[in-house]
């Protein structure tokens, strides 16, 4: 299943975008590989399987639709979470840190979590659990959904053409990516742990 080789071949385009719309906006989509699988499909978009403009247009629509799903369920439904002080991590208090911190941070929260997986699906959950302005967190909603969209899909659309055969090098150079993206995640945690042992 996270093979996005295998998931294209199996979807297509349609799937590819609602695998997007799915990765942003639904709790579930976490485990999507939605950095490979742009990288993968514009690399394939070279080949002339898919229509590059269509990708991207199509995708970015669901890139800003999803993270929109998800600030209005965080919004709507989060809160209740947190308001019952359930466990450590359920606590009232967790409300005011998230309007804190995304009021001082949120804007370059939602652009830079597009490209950190796992992130990228609980980040607009969290702003609409935080309240942040939807003015604010729409624009940079969009903003985020471009880049991304646009970097990864561009990104294997013209490594695809430069290069012979370019589907043998496809799943290291998705793997790659993959690890990469994890990087931020694999820095926090180990940070996390260095100040805890201090």
């Amino acid at each position: 299943m996270l093979d996005p080789i295998f998931l294209i071949k199996t979807v297509g385009l349609i799937g590819i975008i609602f695998i997007v719309f799915a990765e942003t906006g639904l709790f579930f989509g976490f485990f999507f590989p939605g950095d490979s699988l742009l990288f993968t499909a514009g690399i394939l978009a070279s080949q002339g399987i898919f229509n590059i403009y269509f990708l991207v247009i199509f995708c970015i629509i669901a890139a800003i639709l999803g993270d929109s799903v998800g600030y209005w369920s965080g919004k709507k439904y989060g809160r209740a979470l947190f308001e019952r002080d359930a466990g450590f991590f359920f606590k009232k208090k967790r409300i005011k840190e998230a309007e804190d911190f995304f009021e001082r941070h949120g804007k370059y929260t939602i652009i830079i979590a597009r490209f950190v997986p796992i992130i990228r699906t609980f980040a607009p959950i969290v702003a609409g659990i935080g309240r942040m302005k939807y003015i604010n967190f729409i624009s940079f909603n969009i903003l985020g959904g471009i880049l991304w969209v646009s970097i990864m899909s561009f990104l294997g659309y013209f490594l695809g053409g430069m290069i012979t055969n370019p589907d043998r090098y496809i799943i290291p150079i998705a793997l790659l990516i993959i690890f990469i993206s994890f990087i931020p995640i694999i820095l926090k945690f180990v940070k996390e742990k260095l100040t805890k042992n201090k």
